[in-house]
């Protein structure tokens, strides 16, 4: 069975069994809630260098694949261990803003899609970034909890006016 033919089962199981429509809607603003606050913790892992709210959030499966900036990390560990850690010593003053998020949930499956804003400075060489785009979220339910199960970010340098 689709999503969609899920969702439409679902909405109607609640109406039959005496629910009512404002259930469904806070339903699906509760699983909106849910991911939106998984995004604000990944956001908060990037900014720290910390890879505890991906192993937490992110599920971890075979051909899993991560990309940004036209690289791509293969499975949650290089993520972790080559990605995020590693910015986090590497940036200073690092901030990344996800904002005006769209979430969109389907049965088991939901994808959100973000504006990106990353500013931070290179500790090696000085150098400034202030890059803006969009960053993408797949979302599978799992043993009722949300999961990451792929991301793609794509930004570019903001041009100074």
């Amino acid at each position: 069975m689709n999503t969609r033919m899920h969702t439409m089962i679902t909405t109607l199981i609640v109406l039959l069994s005496g629910g009512s429509l404002s259930q469904v809607i806070q339903a699906q603003e509760d699983e909106s809630a849910a991911i939106i606050a998984i995004i604000d913790a990944i956001e908060k892992g990037w900014e720290q260098g910390d890879g505890t709210p991906f192993r937490k959030h992110y599920l971890d499966v075979d051909g899993a694949r991560y990309i940004e900036g036209g690289g791509q990390n293969k499975g949650l560990t290089d993520l972790v261990e080559h990605h995020v850690e590693p910015e986090g010593e590497a940036l200073s003053d690092f901030e990344l803003s996800l904002t005006d998020i769209e979430v969109h949930v389907e049965g088991d499956f939901a994808w959100a899609i973000a504006d990106v804003e990353v500013m931070a400075t290179v500790n090696k060489d000085s150098r400034e970034i202030h890059n803006r785009g969009f960053e993408t979220f797949l979302f599978r339910r799992v043993e009722n909890e949300w999961k990451v199960v792929h991301t793609h970010s794509s930004s570019r340098p903001v041009k100074k006016d």
